[in-house]
């Protein structure tokens, strides 16, 4: 089995089946050069109530599931499944049979489910509404939410913790663009502080040391460690509770002594973040399409 990672000519998951071979032994967990917390993740398969059936569509009962999909056969010598925005679309080659097909299906249903069911969540929080970069807009900080004013007692930026309110040193006809390059800039200002902090009290409780550290805002990834020691979290995390920007932590400094995801990795990140599942679970809870967008 060759997982496909979604590329932007195809962002659709992709997850190629090769036919007449045994079945494939575990992927090794080792990952050699970069560990990395990606978001989001599903790890039980919800209902398929997404997406509705193609037009010349097939359907399949898998259990008590009905699953569409569409079929397109081709010169191809593998059945590859693909998931995006318009459900499962398989590829077969000419010469393998429906049989044949739908038994590959209920091979890979966990891996179909899952997919289906994070594009269901991503198309329904498109209606989600948005935050409105103006006087009174509200979002996250650290779990709760602030809200935004644009006059400045001080005279400059300034966080009311008390009443949880950011004064931004604006103009009241200031645009959008400023407001949100204004809030950014704070957002990165705290993290840089904050990350840097959680980050020095759980490597102590390890008993290691990174080599470097940098704050990324990339789309699908929370934190990543190079087998180098580097490390690089998402600002974006301030949106979060501190145990989750905990588990954060603990989870790229854990792959400082375990280089992957297996069993001895989860051990030495509950060795210093006991909590990390009900942390890990919030996270998933949370991918980045909750998140105000910059």
């Amino acid at each position: 089995m060759k997982l496909l990672r979604p590329t932007p000519d195809n962002p659709g998951a992709q997850l190629e089946l090769p036919l007449a071979e045994a079945a494939p032994s575990p992927a090794p967990s080792s990952i050699p050069a970069d560990a990395a917390l990606l978001a989001p993740s599903l790890d039980t398969p919800p209902a398929d109530t997404w997406p509705p059936a193609p037009p010349n569509g097939r359907t399949l009962h898998v259990g008590e599931r009905m699953l569409h999909y569409s079929l397109k056969r081709s010169s191809r010598r593998t059945i590859g499944f693909t998931v995006d925005d318009r459900g499962l679309s398989i590829t077969a080659p000419r010469w393998v049979t429906l049989t044949d097909i739908e038994s590959a299906i209920l091979e890979k249903q966990r891996w179909i489910f899952n997919k289906l069911g994070e594009w269901r969540h991503r198309e329904a929080r498109r209606v989600l509404p948005t935050v409105q970069w103006r006087e009174g807009a509200s979002l996250p900080f650290l779990g709760k939410p602030i809200t935004l004013q644009l006059d400045s007692p001080a005279g400059a930026l300034l966080f009311n913790a008390d009443t949880r309110v950011l004064h931004l040193a604006l103009p009241t006809h200031a645009d959008e663009q400023q407001i949100k390059d204004r809030v950014q800039g704070w957002l990165q200002h705290q993290a840089r502080r904050l990350l840097v902090e959680r980050l020095e009290i759980y490597a102590d409780k390890l008993g290691v040391r990174h080599t470097g550290f940098a704050l990324t805002s990339a789309a699908t990834r929370w934190g990543s460690c190079t087998a180098d020691g580097k490390i690089r979290l998402n600002w974006r995390l301030m949106h979060f509770p501190l145990s989750m920007i905990d588990y954060v932590a603990a989870h790229e400094l854990a792959h400082l002594k375990e280089m992957n995801h297996g069993p001895r990795f989860w051990e030495t990140v509950e060795s210093i973040f006991p909590e990390f599942r009900d942390a890990r679970a919030q996270l998933r809870a949370h991918p980045p399409e909750l998140l105000p967008t910059f």
